[in-house]
């Protein structure tokens, strides 16, 4: 049943990104550019998902379980790090360079967009390199 609901949810996914343009990226390039012809549109969509994800994450915060009867998992870490910052901006960089974050990207590449197949190359080589960095770290700290 978890497949299932995990199966239609990143369907419903997907289909969300195609009809909001949140996985075209001239739509998510127009948006970012801020100084050219500033394309609002996205905003809405944004101001949009952080509502709803509000109140998700509100019923979310008082079960121990989910409607699936599976463990919540919300993170609990409220901190902001020099790494959480630098992370963000990494992000924002490849955002803004591609017109691609990695939900849209995926959802772009299955729809045949040349483009996100490179992006998704390139953001699988960064997550190889951030794990092997990761490892490496972990292990000169227990030697």
């Amino acid at each position: 049943m978890g497949l299932l609901a995990a199966l239609i949810s990143g369907l419903l996914f997907g289909v969300g990104l195609m009809v909001s343009g949140m996985a075209n990226p001239a739509k998510v390039l127009g948006f970012l550019d801020l100084a050219g012809r500033w394309d609002p549109s996205l905003a809405f969509v944004m101001v949009g998902a952080i509502a709803v994800g509000s109140i998700a994450f509100l019923f979310a915060k008082r079960r121990k379980k989910s409607l699936l009867g599976l463990p919540m998992q919300i993170p609990a870490s409220t901190n902001v790090t020099m790494r959480l910052v630098l992370g963000s901006a990494v992000f924002g960089v490849g955002w803004g360079l591609a017109g691609f974050c990695p939900g849209p990207a995926l959802v772009a590449m299955g729809a045949g967009f040349p483009k996100a197949w490179g992006f998704v190359a390139a953001m699988l080589g960064g997550m190889a390199v951030f794990e092997f960095l990761e490892h490496a770290k972990l292990s000169r700290q227990q030697a």
